[in-house]
């Protein structure tokens, strides 16, 4: 099992999702912020695209709202490397490109999108990989099996997680109840129900003590001990208390906090920038971060200072300049004064 803090943000279910096994499951990826980079040759430019509901059909707009992928297929995931995981009511789980080109058919039984050049796809009840032509690399032949991330993949053999690289290999004589996947050298594993950190020699680099340990982001870990949180660097050190009630991951410099039941910021002193006083905090993206206000979602600065008003049930981060928006499940896309580009829809 992999950590629940490793799933897609949007909607906020998403946060404890476990993954997927068929198609009735992957129409939950219709709500997640999709967008893909992909490159204008003949300028030098980069672009995002983002998904779209229309009639319960999903297609793609570009960031002015112009529609690139017109809304064709029954689901749409995010892009990734130039393609996105779609499916057919009737057939299954293909990819296209960035022009809605099917490249790969849809005819499997569920994929995740593309990490390092290769995809995750479950046949005939195992989990597999395969590459951008739809070749399969690595037999179906694990319990799960996750994303590439920095040249490894976390999967499940019986009840252990091990680490393979892109051809099968094992990392390690090493086997975890719970792992994570790699993240600027590093991976988070569980033994015996505490968790500590290995390298990518599988090099176990801080000794699992903790109740539990995130991903290290900014060169922080949050960590949880004897039922309160704080952070550690990548020696195992702690560098900020556990005192808090929850924590988030460190996002450009501040991170959010939890006293009392109400939600704040924090930068990497440990200090209180902006009080405990908002219901939930996510985590700053482009300069602002979503809260929540009686069970409504805005978005605020780093002052903590309001910008968007809380009135969306739920949101994606900025990206961009643009956030995912969800009113009574009809999404939409905002700019960062809270003016819709595109508006909510089905």
């Amino acid at each position: 099992m992999v950590p629940n803090d490793m799933k897609r943000e949007f909607p906020a279910t998403m946060e404890v999702n476990m993954k997927k096994k068929s198609l009735l499951l992957f129409a939950c990826l219709l709500m997640i912020v999709s967008c893909a980079h992909f490159q204008d040759k003949s300028k030098g430019e980069t672009f995002k695209l983002y998904n779209i509901s229309v009639n319960n059909k999903t297609g793609y707009i570009d960031k002015t709202g112009k529609i690139i992928v017109k809304p064709q297929f029954d689901m749409g995931d995010e892009f990734s490397e130039g393609l996105a995981v779609v499916s057919i009511l009737g057939g299954g789980v293909g990819f296209i490109d960035t022009k809605g080109k099917i490249v790969i058919k849809p005819q499997l039984q569920f994929a995740e999108t593309f990490s390092e050049g290769v995809a995750s796809v479950y046949v005939d009840g195992k989990f597999g990989y395969l590459d951008k032509t739809g070749r399969i690399i690595i037999k179906p032949k694990y319990l799960k099996a996750e994303p590439f991330k920095e040249g490894f993949a976390c999967v499940l053999i019986g009840a252990k997680w091990v680490f393979i690289d892109k051809t099968g290999k094992v990392l390690s004589a090493l086997k975890f109840d719970l792992s994570s996947e790699f993240s600027k050298g590093v991976a988070r594993v569980s033994v015996d129900n505490k968790w500590g950190v290995i390298d990518k020699t599988g090099k176990i680099i801080v000794k699992p003590r903790f109740d539990y340990i995130r991903n290290f982001s900014e060169g922080f870990a949050a960590v949880k001990l004897d039922k309160k949180w704080g952070f550690i660097d990548k020696t195992g050190k702690v560098v900020i208390k556990p005192k808090f009630d929850l924590i988030y991951s460190f996002s450009e410099g501040l991170a959010a906090i939890q006293i009392d039941k109400k939600w704040g910021v924090i930068d990497k002193t440990g200090k209180i920038v902006v009080k405990p006083q908002f219901d939930s905090i996510k985590k700053f993206s482009e300069g602002l971060a979503g809260i929540k206000i009686d069970k409504k979602w805005g978005f605020i600065d780093k002052t903590g200072n309001v910008v968007v008003k809380p009135k969306f049930d739920y949101f994606s981060s900025f990206s961009d300049g643009l956030a995912k928006v969800d009113i009574s499940n009809r999404y939409g896309y905002i700019d960062k004064t809270g003016k819709y580009v595109w508006e909510p829809s089905r």
